[in-house]
């Protein structure tokens, strides 16, 4: 799935080079961030789901680099401009966030703890979402309020305590 400098693109295979790894995982300590998120969904009978990201960021006039990174991981996740002046590239989901932390985690040092929860939690959370109960969302949600220090989140508003309220006082058009 992933590609090598030497080999080009290996096809189901996650191996890259070891200074790849570790170029781009430097990389992602010092422009990057490593997120998990709970996301409200009005049309999950649980209420919320677990996002986990990983986002680099870049000057536009630089988006090319970011179009390169993206080339090594077989062109997974998206890359857009902001108004900013900045661009991003970002992956999102379980399968593939879980992919690339696992690659970089030998070689990260700032955001070896966010890398580090969100393994944790991804190796936790069921195979499908209709496997998950609010015994495990709720569990699962105190480790993604762990994010609040890590990443100094400001606009964080969907917490394990969001959650459980959500528990407690369910929607009448939600299933129990």
């Amino acid at each position: 799935m992933f590609r090598t400098v030497e080999q080009g693109n290996t096809e189901g295979k996650t191996n890259m080079s070891k200074e790849l790894c570790s170029y781009i995982a430097g990389f992602l300590d010092g422009d990057g961030c490593i997120m998990l998120q709970l996301v409200y969904r009005h049309d999950y009978v649980l209420g919320y789901q677990i996002r986990a990201s990983i986002v680099f960021y870049q000057k536009q006039q630089y988006r090319s680099f970011l179009e390169w990174i993206q080339g090594q991981f077989d062109g997974i996740g998206y890359i857009r401009n902001r108004n900013d002046g900045m661009s991003e590239y970002t992956i999102v989901g379980i399968t593939d966030v879980e992919k690339v932390l696992t690659m970089l985690f030998p070689y990260l040092r700032l955001k070896k703890p966010q890398a580090e929860i969100t393994i944790k939690v991804i190796k936790q959370m069921p195979g499908s979402g209709r496997k998950m109960t609010k015994e495990k969302l709720l569990e699962l949600a105190k480790e993604v309020d762990r994010f609040l220090e890590l990443n100094y989140s400001k606009r964080r508003t969907n917490t394990s305590e969001k959650v459980k309220e959500f528990f407690d006082h369910p929607k009448p058009y939600l299933i129990p």
